[in-house]
């Protein structure tokens, strides 16, 4: 099905409300704090980190939204109020519950995120003043400023909407993301918030939300760093006046497709803007055995710092790719695979063969670089993205804190 495509990330969708402001947690005129606010209650699912060192707020958000409601989000860039032992949960549990109240909600409401240099602790004050102010701009064209306000070290605000048909009712799926480094597939490096005004059961959400991010957040990789922060939630308050969905069926599909669709143009633009990227890389895997063994290869390729180099530099070394492939644990024959670098074929039955060097070189200079990967042993197919890498990455990398 084909969905519109339309402006007003996560505010597009009815009932939705959302503010940025600066607190000076970072600089005293950038926007460090964001507020998403659901006029109704709604239905909430999450997806985390699987890194055992996990930031407070991921703690603490994974108890509410366990119980699938909430209807606010605050967030904090530029502190990620990891590795801050006690304190540190004792400040996000100040925030929720400073949030709750300007809000008039209940705590177990709302929902926290932080993001941005690990180990120190939070300024609370200017927490607790930029929480007042957001509460006090929020509306339905606060969803720029929202965006900007949770980046770090990306170069731009990543949002999208899309609208569909439900039953009747027009429904609408919007969402922003944040993320540029420390970003690899296990739940990937990021922070995004989605928002739906679909009327659907927290459990069916919860389940769309995982097999999106399968598709998405998990197939990207910019360094291999899984970081302490990450989180992905999604709020349905139901304002589209759908029959709720609750079991699997026609709506179902639809609903999922476009939460799906929504979360794999976020994913893109965070590989895209990964620290210091010039270009998209793009690796789809095809006719694989097995979806997993198709998503194992793609993830594996995109992640390796010698074809993201190799990328780089514009060398069509696609011997670099064959052995990502080769270690990923994916099961193929490595004497049946062809590769391809956009429409020139650089090896096939895993083997040399002649190719032209420089129309090669002229797909490694495209804004996307697409490389595919025939296995030649089923239907099964993935595709995952990340960027190359480059001198500007270690640059920002190594100044990070100063």
């Amino acid at each position: 099905m084909e969905y519109e495509v339309i402006p007003g990330g996560v505010t597009a969708a009815q009932g939705f409300l959302a503010a940025g402001v600066a607190a000076g947690i970072k600089y005293r005129s950038k926007r460090d704090m964001a507020l998403l606010y659901s006029e109704v209650p709604a239905a909430a699912a999450g997806v985390f980190t699987t890194n055992r060192v996990k930031a407070a707020p991921v703690l603490l958000t994974m108890e509410h939204v366990a119980g699938g409601r909430a209807r606010a989000v605050i967030v904090n860039s530029g502190n990620a109020n990891a590795c801050t032992g006690e304190q540190g949960m004792q400040d996000a549990r100040k925030m929720i519950e400073e949030t709750a109240r300007v809000l008039g909600i209940e705590e177990k409401e709302v929902l926290v995120a932080s993001t941005g240099v690990i180990g120190v602790p939070m300024p609370m004050e200017r927490i607790m003043s930029g929480i007042a102010a957001a509460a006090g701009e929020l509306s339905r064209q606060g969803a720029d400023a929202a965006a900007e306000a949770i980046l770090t070290t990306d170069t731009c605000p990543k949002q999208t909407a899309v609208r569909l048909n439900l039953g009747g009712r027009t429904v609408t799926v919007g969402g922003m993301a944040k993320g540029s480094g420390m970003i690899h597939p296990n739940m990937a490096t990021m922070l995004c918030f989605i928002t739906t005004d679909a009327a659907v059961s927290p459990d069916c959400l919860r389940e769309m939300l995982l097999r999106a991010t399968e598709r998405s957040f998990n197939m990207i990789s910019v360094d291999r760093d899984t970081s302490t922060n990450d989180m992905a939630l999604i709020l349905a308050n139901g304002r589209a006046g759908n029959p709720e969905i609750n079991a699997p069926g026609e709506g179902y599909r639809l609903l999922a497709d476009a939460v799906a669709q929504v979360c794999v143009y976020l994913a893109r633009e965070i590989a895209r803007d990964g620290e210091g990227a010039g270009r998209l890389v793009e690796v789809r895997v095809i006719n694989a055995s097995t979806e997993k063994d198709a998503r194992l290869a793609a993830r594996s390729v995109v992640a390796s710092n010698l074809v993201k180099a190799a990328v780089y530099g514009q060398d069509a070394n696609w011997g670099r790719i064959l052995c990502a492939a080769g270690y990923s644990g994916a099961v193929f024959d490595p004497g049946r695979v062809d590769i391809f670098l956009g429409g020139v074929q650089v090896a096939r039955d895993g083997g040399a063969l002649p190719f032209d060097e420089e129309a090669a070189r002229r797909e490694l200079e495209t804004d996307t670089v697409r490389i595919v990967l025939d296995f030649k042993d089923g239907t099964a197919a993935a595709t995952a993205w990340g960027c190359d890498l480059t001198h500007e990455y270690v640059n920002i990398n190594a100044n990070y804190r100063t």
